[in-house]
């Protein structure tokens, strides 16, 4: 770790005008990752310069972001690679102080209103309406039609704020607040459209754990009474269903398309949605990021 006084001296050359000594000093400033934090942190609000200050500010996002691939190596080493965790990390994309409470709070709000509702006498089907009446009308979710490849659809948080998202956004808030009511609904990996199973007579505790590699096998979610649509409000269908999508799109139905994914094929799924949107949206910094993310989970297989 360098000392004040070089960092110091160091951040004066921020707004040098030769481009390639800001681009050294930047590149030596990040290659100090977190350590170097709460030295940018405490001095970019006394920073007389503004374009020194802007610079500070996003040296600070950009180390922060660096450390996401190490975050995503250690949530795919973790014992239980939680859905949420992993989602949490890839937000920290858009928005590197996300905060983890908020979410489930905004989660726990939606799993509450339905819970109330709830009967667990009730049918699956039953149940599917109950949750599609909480998530779709009284918490007005639904799909963005209108900016459909937009970047901010992919960020659980941006999503739970607008109320609007892309299929597997949607999908991962329905899946989510289905799984802390003890039901079994579960992300399928679908070409070009995410959509949702519910899983019959599958016996797992907790159910929390159903997405996890480790729990995952040939039968996994291989029972599945019917699918969900949660880009089109819930709407229900059958595996005849899926065959006839599958066909107009001229695939091969492969069994992987009628059972549930696991955690770790829904975040590689986000992170191509993001690598489409970045690739649109001419954000070179965060899609080069977004492409290290997906090497980690890629060199995972």
């Amino acid at each position: 770790m360098k000392s004040e006084k070089e960092l110091e001296s160091m951040l004066y050359l921020l707004d040098d005008s030769d481009d390639r000594v800001v681009e050294q000093i930047e590149g030596e400033i990040a290659a100090l990752g977190n350590s170097v934090i709460v030295f940018l942190e405490k001095s970019w609000p006394d920073e007389q310069n503004v374009k020194r200050q802007e610079r500070i500010i996003d040296l600070i996002k950009e180390i922060k972001q660096n450390s996401l691939v190490s975050d995503l190596k250690d949530w795919l080493s973790a014992e239980s690679a939680d859905l949420l965790d992993g989602l949490v990390i890839i937000n920290k994309i858009a928005d590197p102080s996300i905060d983890r409470q908020q979410i489930d709070i905004q989660l726990d709000k939606i799993k509450l209103d339905a819970w109330l509702e709830l009967n667990y006498d009730l049918t699956s089907f039953e149940k599917v309406k109950i949750l599609n009446h909480i998530i779709f009308e009284v918490h007005k979710f639904k799909g963005d039609t209108e900016d459909y490849h937009h970047s901010k659809n992919s960020f659980l948080s941006f999503v739970l704020e607008s109320k609007e998202g892309n299929p597997i956004s949607l999908a991962i808030v329905y899946s989510l607040v289905a799984q802390r009511l003890n039901i079994p609904i579960y992300g399928v990996n679908l070409p070009q459209h995410f959509i949702l199973g519910f899983v019959q007579d599958f016996d797992l505790i907790p159910l929390l754990r159903f997405n996890d590699e480790s729990s995952l096998n040939d039968k996994a979610g291989s029972d599945i009474l019917f699918y969900i649509n949660p880009f089109n409000n819930g709407l229900i269908f059958n595996r005849e269903n899926i065959d006839k999508f599958l066909k107009h799109l001229k695939l091969e139905p492969k069994d992987d398309y009628f059972k549930v994914c696991s955690n770790k094929d829904i975040l590689m799924r986000v992170l191509r949605n993001l690598e489409t949107s970045f690739t649109k949206e001419n954000k070179h910094k965060k899609l080069e990021l977004v492409k290290k993310l997906l090497n980690v989970l890629i060199a995972d297989d």
